[in-house]
Formats: structure tokens, C-alpha cells, sequence
């Protein structure tokens, strides 16, 4: 199943969700748009791991330009809030960091530059769900960094010794959670963190029923779709039965847990290659990776995360900003910067053969690695994220933190963040519809 490519919401939809944007011509920057040298300076905002390595490599291979980077708080812990008001105010900087599903918040300040013209050359080299995700409303608005398709990470030395069959489908998912409890009563499959709203969405992602579309001149919400509901409705039951822990994944606990055994699996991104290798480098040769569990047989892989780049409608200097994004998103020298530290996994095609053939291998055994990224990749179903998707994300984790508790369920959850996401919608002047088309 691959990402399909649809009319989406127009700039228009977009720009309707938020009020209060200033008349007239937009303000221009007052930062110099040179350096002493006589370079063009581009301010670039972001918090990418290694994007100082990256800028350094640039302005070393192009001193015309030079590349200024300011690091700030990874997107919901700040970085979204300071790129959106700095929009606002007209005081935003040549390139803003923008993860796909925070591209359309900062769409909804109408002080993004159209890209469409800057990067028609370069569509057919993206893997589609990558390029899809930067077209809201059939317009490119950013260049695409990476993807992040959903995969399953488990302790194939494990699994191995005690005769379990690894899953293919979460009806032999839950049977694994079960044999993994019996073999170990301390231990358990997975973790479903209670803490991660994109967790839940690729979840949800997998199942096939977008939480936000557009339909006509409307956003169509249907956070509580049926797929939605059965994705619910299924981790709710693992978590009542015990068969999965409820923790944080990527704290101390967590790595101690995968390392001892108390953990043998991981839903996670293609990020979490990287993750493990780092957290746990003395569980080389422990590990397999496959693609995630289906519903009914149905290939189809979930998203969490993946990064961008949006260019300021006011910037001084845009045709730089764009230089420098082209590079960054599909120049080979920088697959290879990033296996340095990484392990990546570009959304640029080409690039992701530089970081294929890059990586060094040994850490994982069975299926090579980026094999099974790919497939993942190509199984990515379709999916729209709606101008108040970081909302929704932590709507949905303050609100989740019950079901521990056993005082509210996971599907509970989901149909009040269905209500609270059309009631903001509303409350900006969008005209809403409910439920599935």
C-alpha cells in the first residue's frame, strides 16, 4: 500500500484557521542579508541531531553563502510555538524546521514560501509518503529531510530460544505477548507509552483512517474512526490483560528493561536503528528488525516523526535558503555526514542508497535493515494532518493518563479528543464535518 497523492486542503483552508494575520504586504527582515565577507547569510532555525555538522559542510563547500544556525527546543517542547510566533511577527528566520505533521501549523500563519516552482524538478526522486507530506493542499511548502516509517525491533536471540514465532498479524502479536509472559513472568513484549501522542497516531496511522481530510471547503475530522477505535480497543486490551507495559520508552528504565530482558520488543521509527545501536551497543547480534504486525493480513506500516524544512515567505533572501535545502535534502555528502552519527533514512531516494550502502551493518540480525525500511516505507498508507495536529498530540497523552489508572480507556480517549479537535476547529471559523466521508 503506498502513500496516494490527493487535491488535500487548499492554502486558502489553511489560512482560515487562523485569524488576525497582518494586512497588507508582509514586513521584511531586519537581520543584514550579508556577512562581512560579502556572503549571503541564511538564518536557519532547528533542532535536528547534527544539522551543526551539516551547516559546517555547506558553507565549507560554498563560501557565497553562509548558513547561521540557531539551535532551539525540539517542536513541541517550544520549537513549533517560537517558529509560529516569529512568523507572526514578521521576525522569523530564512528556514524553520518543520516535521510533517507541524508543516500545517505553521502553513496556517500564511508566511511560508511556495516551493512548488523551486523543487518540481526533484518529485519523482522522494519516496511518495516523504513528498506527499510536504504538499498540503497539492502545493509544496517544505523540503523533506527524512521518513520515519514504523517498524518492529525484537530480541530474535529470545524469540529463538524459547520457540516463539515472531508476528505477522496482532492477532499473533497478542499470542506472542502471552508466550513471552509465560516464558518470563518479569517480562513483557512491548511498552505502549502512555506519554507519546505520535506513538499512538502511527499506530492509528497504520489502520488506515486519517484523522483529518479535506472535503470540499471543510476539514472532515474522524479521529474516531473505526480503525481508530479498533486500534484503541485492541492496546487497550493488552494493557488490561498485562501483556504489554505501559512506561516511557527511551529513558534509563526503558534501555535497562531492553537490555535485561524485561523488554524483547519496540515499535518504534526508522530512528530507532540509531537508538539502539547507541543505547545498547552490547546487544550486538541480539536484535532483528521486520516490518510491523497487519490487520487482517492488510500490509500497511504506520509513520512517527520525520523532519522538513519551510522557507519564510519574508526572507531576503529565498533563492540561498532554497540552495542550501536542495543540499541538504539530496546532495550524497550528506547521507554520508550523517551515517557518522546516525543512522539515516532520507526521504530523497538516491540519498537513501548513499546511506544504505554507508551503513555498517552487524548489529541486527536476519533481514538487512534498510530492506525492511523500504518495505516499510512503500507500505505507508494515506494520511492528512490537520492544522491542529500538535494539539491533538497532547490532547490525547494528558488525557491517556488514565488508562493506567483504569479510570478512563484508550477508546475513551480517542471519541474526547474527537470532540475537542472539532470544537477548535470551530472556534477558529473552519466549517467542520464528522465522521467518515
Amino acid at each position: 500500500m503506498t502513500l496516494r497523492g490527493s487535491a488535500g486542503p487548499t492554502r486558502r483552508t489553511f489560512l482560515s484557521a487562523t485569524a488576525g494575520l497582518a494586512a497588507g504586504g508582509l514586513l521584511g527582515g531586519c537581520a543584514s542579508a550579508t556577512t562581512a565577507s560579502g556572503a549571503t547569510r541564511v538564518r536557519l532555525w532547528s533542532w535536528l541531531t547534527g544539522m551543526d555538522k551539516y551547516v559546517a559542510a555547506f558553507n565549507a563547500a560554498h563560501p557565497d553563502t553562509s548558513v547561521e544556525l540557531n539551535v532551539i527546543a525540539a517542536g513541541l517542547k517550544g520549537g513549533y510555538a517560537q517558529q509560529t510566533n516569529a512568523l507572526r511577527a514578521h521576525n522569523a528566520p530564512d528556514i524553520l524546521h518543520a516535521e510533517y505533521q507541524g508543516l500545517p501549523q505553521l502553513l496556517t500563519t500564511g508566511g511560508l514560501r511556495d516551493l512548488t516552482g523551486d523543487l518540481a524538478d526533484l518529485e519523482r526522486g522522494y519516496s511518495p509518503a516523504a513528498w506527499q507530506g510536504v504538499r498540503p493542499g497539492g502545493r509544496t511548502w517544505a523540503v523533506p529531510m527524512d521518513l520515519a516509517p514504523m517498524v518492529l525491533y525484537y530480541r530474535k536471540d529470545l524469540f529463538d530460544s524459547h520457540g516463539i514465532a515472531v508476528p505477522r498479524t496482532w492477532d499473533e502479536f497478542r499470542a506472542a505477548a502471552r508466550a513471552v509472559q509465560k516464558a518470563d513472568p518479569a517480562a513483557r513484549l512491548t511498552t505502549f507509552p502512555l506519554n507519546d501522542g505520535s506513538f499512538f497516531a502511527g499506530m492509528c496511522w497504520q489502520a488506515g483512517d486519517p484523522w483529518w481530510r479535506v472535503d470540499g471547503g471543510s476539514w472532515r475530522v474522524d479521529i474516531d474512526g473505526a480503525g481508530t477505535l479498533r486500534t484503541a480497543d485492541y492496546w487497550q486490551g493488552l494493557i488490561r490483560d498485562g501483556l504489554v507495559a505501559t512506561a516511557p520508552t527511551g529513558d534509563q528504565d526503558w534501555i535497562g528493561a531492553m537490555h535485561t530482558g524485561r523488554l524483547w520488543g519496540l515499535l518504534g521509527a526508522s530512528w530507532s536503528v540509531g537508538s539502539l545501536v547507541k543505547s545498547i551497543p552490547q546487544d550486538k547480534g541480539r536484535w532483528a528488525v521486520t516490518t510491523m504486525p497487519t490487520w487482517d493480513g492488510v500490509p500497511a506500516n504506520g509513520v512517527q516523526g520525520g523532519s522538513a524544512f519551510a522557507v519564510s515567505a519574508e526572507s531576503e533572501v529565498p533563492d540561498a535558503a532554497v540552495k542550501f535545502l536542495r543540499w541538504l535534502s539530496t546532495d550524497p555528502a550528506v547521507a554520508k555526514i550523517g551515517t557518522t552519527f546516525t543512522t539515516p533514512f532520507p526521504g530523497y531516494l538516491p540519498s537513501r542508497d548513499v546511506a544504505r550502502k554507508a551503513y555498517r551493518g552487524g548489529y541486527f540480525l536476519g533481514d538487512p535493515v534498510y530492506d525492511v525500511l523500504d518495505e516499510a516505507a512503500r507500505r505507508v498508507p494515506d494520511w492528512t494532518w490537520g492544522p491542529n495536529a500538535l494539539r491533538t498530540f497532547s490532547t490525547v497523552v494528558d488525557r491517556m493518563g488514565g488508562v493506567k489508572t483504569g479510570s478512563t480507556t484508550l477508546a475513551a480517549t480517542v471519541r474526547q479528543t474527537q470532540a475537542g479537535a472539532v470544537a477548535e476547529l470551530r472556534e477558529r471559523g473552519l466549517t467542520v464535518l464528522e465522521g467518515k466521508a
